[in-house]
């Protein structure tokens, strides 16, 4: 609340932009991590083992466009998460595990000139 006085904030979430519902099956990145999602040779599979990677895409770009609409430059986004992980993500199947690497929307917006942090970074 103290950062939303001095910051202007847009709360979004590229996976329901994507089309997924809340609330959803956990879903992990299998492969390395979202930079290869989005390159295409990484999936975005859920629990059950569904492939969610479109909805992930989508979601990431929708993002990138609420971003350049607002002018943001910086982004706080879900630490661990498959969309908005940014510095380590979970091993796929798995709560504990970490990795090295970022989700699907903290990648695109990186690659767009975005900064991205975690909220545990704040």
């Amino acid at each position: 609340m103290k950062l939303a006085k001095k910051e202007r904030l847009v709360p979004i979430c590229p996976e329901q932009l994507g089309g997924l519902p809340t609330p959803r099956e956990p879903a992990w990145i299998v492969g390395d991590d979202g930079s290869d999602v989005l390159k295409g040779v990484a999936k975005v599979i859920s629990r059950s083992g569904g492939d969610v990677t479109e909805n992930f895409c989508r979601g990431a770009e929708e993002v990138l466009r609420v971003a350049k609409l607002f002018g943001a430059r910086e982004a706080i986004l879900k630490a661990r998460s498959p969309s908005c992980g940014c510095g380590k993500i979970r091993e796929p199947f798995s709560f504990d595990k970490l990795k090295e690497g970022d989700g699907v929307t903290a990648a695109l917006l990186k690659k767009n000139g975005i900064k991205v942090v975690s909220e545990e970074s704040l």
